[in-house]
């Protein structure tokens, strides 16, 4: 029989080099020689008696045993890594490493949630991943890569998980004041893409939105320039010549463009909801129910509230 230890650290080796697809990348995650952890393998392939690396000259993919059996591993580790987090907890309170991803939308008001969590918690590290798409947080929750991740919530992706609303995210138009004929907190969609308008790029989260609530209307738009950044938009926003439409969220972070004023779309407008998700396995993270009850105790949507139109200084 191995030893505890040992078994530990092959499905480690296993689950990296799944990861990296790639012995020599997997081995430096590791902080292991590449002979060290092709042979970790190799004698993990022998206990569990089936092949799980396809060999060539390079790394070939798993075998289809191998595909089945890193979901296990993946699991075991995460529940042996709970099962730490868990005891340390009743001894000196919470520690070890919370990986949360984040979707671009909600960059901006993550430091809502962090920032009491870590208050709470000091001895917590966090890492975030902020440029994940919602479906893929949820399959790498599922896949034990991350603790919990901040979403715009569709059944489709979070089925099997926990989800705890967080707020709901309004969109507002960002517009150079002397593009404007008028002053008011509300502006048409007619009115709106007659102006010149750069947008987020086609397909992207916060894009799809305008598209959908355009199209109930019978309307659509075509930028003259689109960008993967609201910061870029923003940025062009600045040289008093464009108009953009992005989450209101974004202007308690960053400041409206000097000159620039936000105004409300109405009929329709355009909103998302945000929530933040988890695995359901049970009893689950002892760092990630942390989260939760930070995130329950703190309503992130009393401190983000409603749009607020303005000028920018």
């Amino acid at each position: 029989m191995v030893e505890w230890g040992m078994l530990f650290r092959q499905l480690e080796y296993f689950v990296a080099l799944a990861r990296e697809r790639h012995f020599a990348r997997a081995a430096a995650a590791c902080h292991v020689s590449q002979p060290a952890l092709s042979e970790a393998i190799r004698k993990l392939e022998h206990e569990l008696k089936v092949p799980l690396v396809r060999r060539g000259r390079k790394f070939e993919g798993l075998t289809p045993e191998g595909e089945r059996l890193v979901l296990w591993a993946r699991r075991i580790l995460a529940d042996h890594d709970a099962l730490k987090q868990e005891v340390a907890a009743l001894q000196t309170g919470l520690t070890g490493e919370l990986r949360l991803g984040v979707v671009p939308a909600a960059a901006s008001t993550v430091a809502l949630l962090t920032d009491p969590f870590c208050a709470e918690h000091p001895l917590v590290r966090v890492r975030l991943e902020t440029s994940l798409r919602s479906a893929d947080i949820a399959d790498r929750i599922r896949r034990f890569e991350l603790d919990a991740g901040i979403v715009h919530p569709d059944p489709q992706h979070t089925a099997g998980l926990e989800v705890t609303p967080l707020y709901e995210e309004h969109h507002v138009l960002v517009v150079g004041s002397e593009l404007l004929t008028g002053r008011s907190d509300t502006i048409s969609w007619t009115d709106a893409l007659a102006l010149p308008m750069c947008l987020l790029t086609t397909g992207m989260r916060g894009r799809q939105l305008v598209d959908d609530a355009l199209a109930t209307r019978d309307l659509a738009v075509a930028p003259q320039l689109e960008a993967d950044s609201v910061v870029a938009l923003l940025a062009h926003v600045g040289t008093g010549r464009w108009a953009t439409i992005v989450p209101q969220t974004w202007m308690r972070t960053l400041s409206p463009p000097a000159g620039a004023c936000v105004l409300r779309l109405d009929n329709p407008s355009v909103t998302a909801r945000v929530a933040l998700v988890t695995g359901a396995v049970e009893p689950g993270s002892v760092l990630t129910r942390a989260l939760v009850t930070t995130a329950r105790r703190v309503r992130i949507a009393d401190a983000v509230g409603a749009p607020q139109a303005g000028a920018g200084q």
